[in-house]
């Protein structure tokens, strides 16, 4: 079976939340390890790991706005707003990996045996 596919595609997600998260690039290409060959991942928990981060920037927005909402002395809009379309495309990015696995599931289940 080729998991190059299912490889390549947790590495965007890692990626993609590094990146959302604000992560530096050299800290998002250190993280892949280069090939991934002969690494013991764990699908689990790489997708729950990345389920946290959307999570952590979404609740992290959403203080953001409320922070603003309540006038807060150092609360920023510009900040908040840039928060809250990072969660959301991070939050879209999630939802279409999340589209395609459930795909590759449906391609896999219905091949003939």
């Amino acid at each position: 079976m080729d998991v190059s596919k299912i490889d390549a595609m947790l590495a965007q997600l890692q990626t993609g939340a590094a990146l959302a998260a604000g992560k530096p690039a050299s800290a998002i290409a250190g993280a892949h390890g280069g090939g991934g060959e002969g690494m013991g991942v764990d699908f689990t928990t790489v997708f729950r790991k990345s389920l946290d981060q959307v999570n952590n920037i979404q609740q992290h927005a959403a203080k953001l706005a409320r922070d603003f909402e309540l006038g807060a002395p150092d609360a920023n809009l510009t900040e908040a707003m840039i928060s809250m379309q990072k969660a959301s495309i991070s939050f879209q990015y999630t939802l279409q990996v999340r589209n395609k696995m459930v795909s590759a599931y449906q391609d896999i289940m219905n091949m003939p045996v």
